[in-house]
């Protein structure tokens, strides 16, 4: 766990289960029994070391004869459940009349699939635990719910080519990605552009971007490395970066070009 506000949350909620189960007199073991978990998953969530799922909650509420104050943590949990940078960056695009990205190494984030998002995790160095890549791909696609949205922001992304190439998770997997952003890219508030590899001239050599237009009028960037993440709201870096997306957007092929662009890429995969 990685910050204290999540980690506040699992201990009193381990602590509440710990409770009612010592209150009906059962041992972790038998309550394990009881809901279909282990000994040890029991320990953990009471120690607050693992995240607990809602069918956990649901099943230990029945157990205990918890009368729903277990199950009604879950909405707790839920905002716990994923880290705390993904909990900040959301609350952002949640606020947001217009969001831009321009993604060079792999497909955006918001735009990936369960599968895609899972090869991306799992390849990551040092190794994720399970529990850990489950928790990264469920917060990153609990941000898809943007497209959702209303009322609807307006999106636009620019894909560099070799992202739609690169057969991470395998070459279903790849073909499954492009298809998602295909469905996607038909979005009437949506657009996805691709930036061709053989382009001589490119605004957007010193990395990713994006930027997001709040509803208050107020525009901010956010980034994210290797080992940081963070939001920029300095007015002079903000418009350095919207005069690059600009550029970035201008110098891609236009909308309608990149979809048939991408729906070649799926003939070629067949």
């Amino acid at each position: 766990m990685e910050d204290e506000e999540a980690e506040a949350v699992l201990r009193a909620v381990g602590r509440q289960i710990r409770m009612w189960r010592e209150a009906a007199g059962l041992k972790q073991g038998e309550l394990g029994a009881r809901i279909g978990y282990g000994e040890e998953m029991v320990s953990s969530v009471e120690r607050g070391r693992r995240i607990p799922k809602p069918d956990f909650l649901d099943a230990a509420d029945e157990a205990v004869c918890a009368g729903g104050k277990l199950s009604a943590m879950k909405a707790d949990l839920e905002r716990a459940r994923y880290p705390k940078s993904v909990r900040d960056l959301t609350k952002l695009e949640d606020c947001a009349a217009e969001l831009g990205a321009y993604a060079n190494h792999y497909v955006h984030g918001l735009l990936q699939t369960p599968e895609y998002a899972r090869a991306l995790y799992t390849m990551r160095r040092p190794s994720y635990t399970e529990d850990e890549i489950d928790r990264h791909v469920g917060a990153r696609l609990a941000r898809q719910a943007v497209f959702e949205r209303v009322p609807r922001a307006t999106l636009t992304f620019v894909q560099e080519e070799v992202t739609l190439r690169r057969p991470i998770g395998g070459r279903p997997v790849l073909r499954k990605q492009l298809e998602r952003l295909l469905e996607i890219g038909t979005l009437r508030h949506v657009e996805i552009q691709v930036m061709p590899t053989d382009r001589d001239d490119h605004a957007g050599m010193g990395g990713p971007i994006r930027l997001l237009k709040l509803r208050d009028g107020k525009t901010v960037a956010h980034e994210e490395g290797q080992t940081y993440n963070r939001v920029v709201s300095d007015p002079r870096e903000v418009q350095l970066l919207e005069t690059r997306y600009g550029i970035i957007r201008a110098q891609a092929l236009p909308p309608r070009e990149s979809l048939s662009f991408i729906e070649q890429l799926i003939g070629e995969e067949r």
